[in-house]
């Protein structure tokens, strides 16, 4: 083994010369992360060191107990509030009240709190701080502009027996503040043990009219288990899965998956950390409520004008519905919900005034709560199995009347998935009309008959779209499942597989020995890919010429790659035959028309990777894999390259030049 090294390639040779794997990579970051022991807290609750400051030091040494004590005596707690904006109106739809502390003080806010903690005040600082944000919020003129007020509470405080109960009632008929404009941000900082106690205090404040919210959601103690517990009106996502959400595929996902699912459960969602235009129209086209961050408006210590309004992003939607779609909800049709409270009546004059129609989803706002099939509907509740079904349905209500809302599915999913979730339905239910929502919020129906339909003409279009070579999907057959997986960001890598000195090859050998090398290539690539029969996440497919398309699972590219050159070159004796295979290479004419030597054919693989990289199209993607499978082609005999780049914009410049370089190269024999 000989290892070489220089600047950007670090070289592991083994034996076969023909051979290398390359793969560009990130460098690892190595930080100095304080692992300061947290202090014990009060019975019921404890730290959750994923919210404190990294680089803060002891709080003893910056904040004696008697200095904590002064500052809470005279009040030294400024108030600053941030806006939080309605995506449906751009408008204020209330302000979060941030505490903050005066410069000379030295100390920071969360060191504040780390000191409370320390010295069992927590309850104490807590409520002086809402105190400050009701008193502040009414001097401004909150009250009389209608917006609501998102105060920060620990839980610690809710459950602490010391705390006095009817204390913001009291502050908010004295400011002047309505109670249901009022809502109290849970932190997730503290973990809670008495979750029935816990439970107790959260419906009390709901008793009096204050709304609930979770902040911090998704990084500290309570996340799934408090949501199911409380149920809250609000769930504010952290800034750590905001903040350049375009970046990341997996903070995209998590924040998609949390918005839908409590879009799901009627209850709002806001994205804090908003902070570059690319943040807002992701967030945006996802549904989320309530946008909060430093691209739409820093905390300040007045509030804003009540006409404020910032400008939004337009909505994305999903492209028209063609022979080629993949979505269900490119096929959806948006059929008039009812609202869940509509009368008997109402839901036979709906069915009656729409005659085409074979269901009408049951709706609470966005939120779908059920469907009415029309079938089921007459037979069931208007005529009755003797008669008197308008008898005994007279006094319910839509939803009352519907099934269940467990069947819909979201407008991302592929018709072929629908259709196999369609198998498992009860058979008496097998033909009703798919309910699509997007993001958790309804989106419209699909027939199955048009559902059938669509798959038809998509499976013919497939057909057509084959290599007649090798038999795998052409270049449309490859944009549109690219495409897709894109659109549902998906994890995936491409394997960007090229032939290298092809033309020589078949201008030497003849076409029909280069048609044997293609089929083989498509061959041994399909044997690899279908090693495990029950996972239909890879594919392959081929562009034309000596050029295939693979996409695998994150991480599994890198083997399979190796594999696939192994398989290939097992045949370098059936490509070359016993005599030029013996002296390693053959002579050919070049692009010149010069005679050249020319070595075994050999194979370059440049791989793109959607878990690195945050692609937005699949011109972007195809970009990329050319750019990295040419720096393969640069490499003397097969040779593979992983893009391990960080997920920065990647641009074209005029001349086709592109900016971004690789941090670090590993190069290796393979």
């Amino acid at each position: 083994m000989v290892v070489k090294n220089n600047d950007l390639f670090t070289f592991i040779i083994c034996g076969n010369k023909h051979r290398a794997l390359v793969t560009m990579q990130q460098p690892l970051f190595s930080e100095s992360v304080s692992t300061q022991t947290l202090p014990l807290v009060p019975s019921a609750l404890e730290v959750s060191p994923s919210l404190v400051d990294m680089q803060r030091v002891d709080a003893d040494a910056i904040l004696s107990r008697e200095q904590l004590q002064g500052i809470l005596a005279r009040n030294e707690l400024g108030i600053h509030f941030q806006p939080i904006f309605s995506s449906a109106t751009g408008g204020v739809f209330g302000y979060e009240a941030l505490t903050r502390l005066p410069a000379h003080l030295g100390i920071s806010t969360p060191e504040l709190f780390e000191a409370a903690r320390r010295f069992n005040l927590v309850a104490s600082l807590d409520t002086a701080c809402r105190e400050n944000a009701i008193v502040n919020a009414a001097r401004l003129g909150l009250g009389e502009a209608d917006g609501y007020l998102f105060i920060n509470v620990c839980p610690q405080t809710l459950v602490n027996p010391q705390h006095q109960v009817g204390l913001t009632n009291i502050l908010a008929e004295n400011n002047g503040l309505s109670k249901d404009k009022i809502i109290f941000e849970i932190t997730e900082e503290t973990a809670v043990h008495d979750y029935d106690l816990f439970c107790r205090a959260i419906e009390y404040y709901r008793a009096q009219g204050y709304k609930i919210a979770i902040d911090d959601f998704g990084v500290g103690y309570g996340g799934l288990k408090m949501l199911a517990a409380i149920e809250p009106d609000f769930v504010k996502i952290d800034r750590m899965f905001v903040s350049n959400i375009g970046q990341a595929t997996v903070r995209f996902n998590l924040v998609d998956s949390i918005a839908t699912a409590c879009h799901r459960l009627g209850i709002k969602v806001i994205a804090e950390g908003i902070e570059s235009p690319d943040d807002l129209r992701i967030v945006f086209n996802m549904g989320i409520e309530l946008l909060q961050g430093y691209a739409l408006a820093r905390p300040s210590s007045h509030l804003l004008p009540a006409e404020t309004q910032v400008v939004l992003p337009g909505r994305e939607v999903i492209s028209s519905c063609t022979n080629e779609q993949c979505f269900i909800g490119e096929i959806a049709q948006r059929v008039v919900p009812l609202p869940a409270n509509s009368t008997m009546p109402q839901v036979r004059a709906a069915f009656i005034e729409r005659p085409d129609a074979m269901s009408l989803p049951v709706v609470e706002g966005d939120r779908v709560l059920g469907m009415l099939q029309r079938k089921k509907f007459f037979e069931q509740q208007v005529q009755g199995r003797y008669g008197y079904g308008q008898a005994l349905s007279a006094y319910k209500n839509a939803l009352e009347l519907a099934d269940d809302a467990t069947a819909t599915v979201e407008s991302n999913v592929t018709l072929e998935e629908v259709a196999q979730r369609i198998q498992t339905r009860e058979s008496s239910a097998i033909y009703n009309d798919i309910c699509v929502t997007s993001n958790g919020k309804y989106w419209g129906t699909v027939a199955i008959s048009a559902l059938l339909q669509s798959i038809t003409q998509r499976s013919i279009g497939l057909a057509r779209g084959m290599n007649p070579l090798s038999g795998l999907p052409g270049n449309e057959a490859i944009r549109r499942e690219i495409e897709k997986r894109i659109a549902q960001n998906m994890h995936f890598d491409v394997c960007y597989i090229d032939i290298d000195n092809f033309k020589p090859y078949n201008t030497f050998y003849g076409f029909e020995r280069g048609d044997f090398v293609i089929d083989t290539l498509a061959r041994e690539s399909r044997i690899v890919l279908n090693h495990d029969l029950t996972d239909n996440f890879n594919f392959a497919g081929h562009i034309g010429g000596d050029d295939f398309i693979i996409l695998t699972r994150p991480r599994a590219s890198l083997d399979m790659a190796q594999e696939i050159v192994s398989r290939f070159q097992s045949h370098q004796r059936d490509f070359h035959g016993d005599e030029d295979f013996g002296r390693g290479f053959y002579l050919s004419h070049n692009r010149k028309g010069e005679e050249e030597k020319f070595g075994l054919l050999s194979l370059s693989i440049g791989i793109v990777s959607a878990e690195t990289h945050r692609l937005l199209s699949y011109a972007e993607l195809a970009s990329l894999a050319t750019e990295v499978k040419n720096a393969a082609k640069n490499q003397e005999g097969s040779a593979i390259i992983r893009d391990r780049r960080n997920g920065e914009r990647v641009e074209a410049s005029s001349d086709g030049a592109r900016n971004g370089k690789p941090e670090n190269v590993l190069c290796f024999n393979g």
